[in-house]
């Protein structure tokens, strides 16, 4: 079995472009904790966004689907889930409830986490939900013929406990030397759960679930209020290729995290850089400004066409209602074009349209 030792990243030089996002995640941290600590109240909306974006994404990333309407019914339980997928997503959002809500009374130890994957897949039904892997899996790919070859073996169903054992072990021995920045060692932990792949189902959730919790257990609470996942979606492909580069190797402990590193590294920046963006959106008009001001604000940086969604999600400050008020005040002044019906409906600013 592999022998899971992080003190090993202490004596590694990294460089220079992973060292320099590491130091700016730190002085992004300072920044978003004196935020927090001056106007909590104002960040509630950006909470209830963060965890329909988060769930959506997550599960998205594993062809999980359902409506954007019916995710929202959903989380404001104003219906009830009406297939398997629905009741996945309702798994998800229900532990990262509970991630956000209780995240310093959960450990990393293989119990917490086989609750947590009880929880993820209970409303499913699932009977292997809480349970390790008990069949082989595997890693497959479809090449552009069509045809599929397996291109990772994880670790096998009978080490699997022992496994998770050890790597948890590693990172708590890790983290308690602090020889090595959490930033770092918190992709390493995930590539390594990934490569032992230790459940039937719901591996890349889980992961997801645990870098948020990582996080938050180490002082990074951004994925509290812009969506981690959502980032991780929108560069899926990036996703796969790195994790791909991660773990060759893996087997013999000649693997090299380094691409992983740099790409979450890379997806927490922009994540606490949206963060920025968004406050910077409550603070620039003051504490008079208008949903109208807000509003305008936010269309006025907007390049490309927007939704009415993504109005009320850039403008945490003001509700829904108001927001979307500004938004048909801007689109008769001909400040705004809205164009499409329905579900399909989008706006645009009047001045990028030429001629």
């Amino acid at each position: 079995m592999r022998n899971f030792d992080y003190s090993k990243l202490a004596d590694r030089t990294w460089p220079s472009d992973i060292l320099n996002l590491v130091a700016k995640i730190h002085e992004c941290k300072g920044r978003q904790d004196m935020y927090v600590r001056q106007k909590p109240a104002e960040l509630d909306r950006l909470v209830e966004i963060a965890k329909i974006q988060s769930t959506e994404a997550s599960n998205k990333i594993e062809g999980i689907v359902t409506t954007s309407s019916r995710m929202r019914q959903l989380f404001e339980e104003k219906t009830t889930p009406r297939n398997r997928d629905e009741d996945e997503i309702m798994g998800y959002r229900d532990v990262l409830n509970t991630i956000h809500e209780s995240n310093e009374y959960i450990p990393i130890r293989p119990s917490y986490i086989l609750q947590l994957h009880r929880d993820l897949l209970r409303r499913a039904g699932a009977s292997y939900g809480g349970s390790f892997k008990n069949v082989q899996n595997y890693i497959n790919e479809v090449r552009p013929d069509g045809t599929s070859f397996t291109r990772f073996t994880p670790v096998a169903p009978y080490e699997t406990p022992e496994a998770i054992n050890r790597l948890c072990e590693a990172y708590e021995r890790a983290l308690a030397k602090e020889s090595i920045d959490a930033l770092i060692l918190i992709p390493c932990f995930i590539v390594d759960f990934l490569c032992i792949h230790p459940f039937n189902d719901g591996n890349g959730r889980m992961s997801r679930l645990l870098t948020l919790l990582l996080l938050y257990k180490n002082g990074y609470s951004v994925g509290k209020y812009i969506s981690i996942e959502k980032q991780i979606e929108k560069t899926k492909d990036r996703y796969y290729d790195v994790l791909e580069m991660a773990d060759a190797g893996w087997h013999e402990e000649a693997n090299d995290p380094t691409p992983f590193i740099r790409y979450m590294l890379t997806v927490i920046l922009a994540c606490y850089t949206e963060f920025e963006d968004r406050v910077g959106l409550m603070d620039k008009k003051g504490a008079s400004s208008t949903a109208y001001d807000v509003v305008k604000k936010y269309v006025e940086e907007k390049i490309g066409k927007f939704t009415g969604a993504e109005v009320i999600a850039n403008c945490p400050s003001i509700g829904r209602s108001s927001a979307l008020a500004a938004l048909k005040k801007l689109t008769e002044e001909g400040l705004v074009l809205r164009h499409g019906a329905g579900r399909g409906t989008y706006y645009v600013r009047a001045d990028s349209i030429e001629g």
